[in-house]
């Protein structure tokens, strides 16, 4: 059975995800048949064909009438800026996979729900926990999925890097406090250059020219997946001029002692065991561009691995926040569709 997706927001991960899929091996089993994007079909058709991070498309990619050819499946498309513009129980629809970022409420994910979408799959976290169904970060608790769910959240591509490995760090040795700081590549709610461009000050100024802290709820994502460590995270980001590729220096204060020998091989042999699709290791000094169109939601840097003490770690993370995420979020569509009827 070939399930019917559909792509509603494709930027950025719209575009990665119908990547990730071409490039899987899954097409018998899940099938992009429509897209929503505002953007008029010469530019959609001509940013999927060409990519300045993640280059060519690995396959034959043409305008076909009002939509897509994409090798030899057809894609419609359409340009509508509301949910309830498409038709959507028309088309079919298995799952959406919402990537605008523009909802995040309950009452706004209804709409795409009412205008006949049966499921839908967020690329970021609902405002709240109640907003959606589930929140899921493949390989802590897509096993939750029952299939009944209609609104569930992919989380968002740091908590996706950082959750498995908090996970195994507690799982082992007991986590006291944790500390994280994001180094996030530039994303398009900035500009170029300095100019009015949001209600965040910092957000104003030029993206390839400086650091720029940024707010960021990535404790309340912590959290939610991992509800044992409530109270005990605290998170800051900083964004930097860099297209692709983000870092996560992570502070982890354990109840067990230990040190960093102890916590690399820890991590070293999950990434080599049950959790290599997830976790990568490495002790290669490494420049982030090498981890561009990594599938992994994260890859341990091991020679930055240090010890304060006995039991203060400081680990580095490394993540693609566009192409590691895309493939997360391809993993969990495939999982809950295969869950219907179960």
């Amino acid at each position: 059975m070939t399930h019917r997706i559909a792509i509603n927001g494709y930027g950025r991960i719209g575009r990665s995800f119908l990547r990730a899929l071409q490039e899987s091996g899954l097409r018998e089993q899940l099938a992009v048949v429509h897209i929503n994007e505002p953007a008029d079909l010469d530019s959609i058709a001509y940013l999927t064909r060409f990519d300045s991070t993640h280059g060519r498309f690995p396959g034959k990619v043409e305008r076909h009438g009002d939509g897509l050819l994409i090798d030899d499946a057809q894609i419609s498309v359409s340009h509508a800026t509301l949910p309830q513009n498409v038709d959507w129980k028309a088309l079919g629809i298995d799952l959406m996979i919402e990537c605008s970022g523009q909802y995040g409420q309950r009452g706004e994910l209804d709409a795409f729900l009412n205008a006949g979408v049966a499921r839908l799959l967020l690329s970021h976290p609902g405002h709240s926990a109640s907003d959606v169904d589930a929140t899921i970060v493949y390989g802590i608790n897509h096993g939750t999925l029952t299939g009944t769910e209609r609104l569930v959240s992919n989380a968002s591509c740091t908590t996706n890097a950082v959750v498995p490995v908090l996970d195994l760090l507690d799982r082992d040795f007991g986590v006291e406090q944790v500390f994280l700081s994001t180094l996030h590549s530039v994303m398009n709610d900035q500009p170029l250059l300095d100019g009015y461009h949001h209600s965040d000050l910092r957000r104003t100024r030029s993206a390839m020219q400086s650091m720029i802290p940024i707010s960021t709820g990535l404790a309340r994502g912590v959290e939610r997946l991992l509800p044992q460590l409530m109270g005990r995270v605290q998170a800051k980001a900083i964004r930097v001029p860099t297209l692709n590729v983000s870092a996560i220096d992570l502070v982890v204060h354990l109840k067990k002692r230990v040190d960093a020998s102890t916590v690399n091989r820890l991590l070293a042999d999950a990434a080599a065991g049950p959790w290599a699709k997830l976790i990568a290791y490495s002790e290669t000094p490494h420049a982030s561009i090498d981890f561009n169109h990594d599938p992994h939601s994260a890859i341990v840097d091991g020679s930055q691995t240090l010890a304060a003490g006995d039991r203060l770690i400081n680990l580095l993370v490394w993540f693609d926040n566009e192409w590691g995420f895309a493939n997360r979020m391809l993993d969990v569509a495939k999982h809950w569709l295969g869950k219907i009827g179960c």
